[in-house]
């Protein structure tokens, strides 16, 4: 279910909730504050982020600019998914693309401050999986 689904459903349940309270109490309610456009910041975060291809090539150009070929060998993506995830990461603000047309051509991809400034929640995750997750080192 989608953030915008989630909203309408929750705006539907403010609605009947205020129509009932309403109702129940018999006097004019004062007017509810206006719901937020999504129920969760964290919902809108995981869509334009939460796809494992996405994670996997944010957190590998936290080391540095890299090429396309150098991003599909340290990432075992194929190129068809790599260009893909690339391109919504361009078009989301998270990646930067570069072309050098000297020869040999080459494109190279490196972080936005808006994809480096996730280098804090990769790092907590590094620690929750190194303290959570620890039997799968075993």
């Amino acid at each position: 279910m989608s953030s915008q689904d989630l909203s309408a459903a929750e705006s539907a349940e403010t609605a009947d909730s205020g129509a009932d309270a309403t109702a129940d109490s018999g006097a004019d309610a004062a007017p509810e504050a206006t719901a937020p456009d999504t129920p969760c910041p964290v919902i809108d975060s995981i869509e334009q982020i939460g796809s494992q291809w996405r994670l996997v090539v944010l957190h590998e150009l936290l080391n540095g600019e890299a090429r396309f070929n150098e991003l599909k060998r340290e990432t075992d993506a194929n190129a068809r998914t790599l260009s893909r995830v690339l391109d919504d990461l361009q078009e989301t603000g998270f990646v930067d693309r570069r072309l050098e047309e000297d020869s040999p051509v080459a494109t190279y991809y490196s972080l936005t401050d808006k994809g480096e400034s996730l280098a804090p929640v990769f790092e907590e995750i590094d620690e929750w999986a190194h303290e959570w997750l620890a039997e799968c080192d075993a």
